[in-house]
């Protein structure tokens, strides 16, 4: 009769194991990180890449377009305002013009006005409507010039009479045949005077009274000083 050694046979036991010992034991498989995103391929950066280019060429564009239209308006604005100017500049022209031709018609009315007053004529209605008439045309910047003894201005004055006087030292308008007339800086009829010049032999005769006493005072004195 043998003897069965235990655990040796088919029935035996087999030994227990703890749960988790095989998973333990088992090696760990490597994976790879959740922390760590995938690689970008190159062909992506690349691409980013010339996106990037191709934004920047756009914008450059359209910056040299805004230039453009910016300095086409700033040149049209600047064409406006020349024009405004200048049609400004005409219209106040036309309008001098205009005024100028009315009082260039009326001026022989103010010298038959001026012509009545002298004589004494201007009296009743008549003289009303004279003064008016010239306030109107004093308004419009009408202004009457030429008066007796002003010294002669051939750009203000038209000489009709000549003539000599002792008791002027330049030529003088000695009398008033017709009043000027002007509106601002610009005449529209000159004044129609009488002139007078110095006498040819008056400016010499007043040197040599005035050179008198200087010799007078020579003689008295001896004659003028040797050195």
């Amino acid at each position: 009769m043998t003897e069965e050694t235990p655990g040796t046979g088919e029935n035996a036991e087999q030994p227990d194991v703890p749960s988790g010992a095989t998973d333990d034991a088992a090696p760990k498989s490597a994976e790879p990180s959740a922390q760590e995103g995938p690689a970008a391929p190159a062909g992506d950066a690349s691409k980013a890449s010339a996106q990037d280019a191709g934004l920047t060429a756009q914008l450059d564009q359209v910056r040299s377009a805004l230039s453009e239209r910016t300095a086409d308006l700033q040149r049209l604005q600047a064409e406006y305002q020349n024009y405004r100017r200048r049609v400004e500049r005409d219209r106040v022209t036309v309008k001098e013009i205009a005024v100028a031709n009315l009082l260039t018609e009326l001026l022989p009315i103010l010298d038959d006005v001026g012509r009545a007053r002298e004589h004494g004529e201007l009296v009743g209605g008549f003289k009303s409507v004279a003064e008016s008439l010239e306030t109107v045309s004093a308004k419009l910047g009408l202004q009457q010039f030429g008066k007796e003894g002003e010294p002669f201005d051939p750009t203000i004055h038209e000489a009709l009479m000549h003539s000599y006087a002792p008791d002027v030292t330049e030529t003088t308008c000695v009398a008033i045949l017709q009043p000027g007339y002007k509106i601002g800086d610009r005449t529209i009829r000159p004044a129609r005077v009488a002139v007078a010049e110095p006498q040819p032999g008056a400016q010499s005769g007043a040197s040599e009274t005035a050179d008198a006493p200087e010799a007078d005072a020579e003689k008295e004195s001896g004659g003028p000083d040797e050195g």
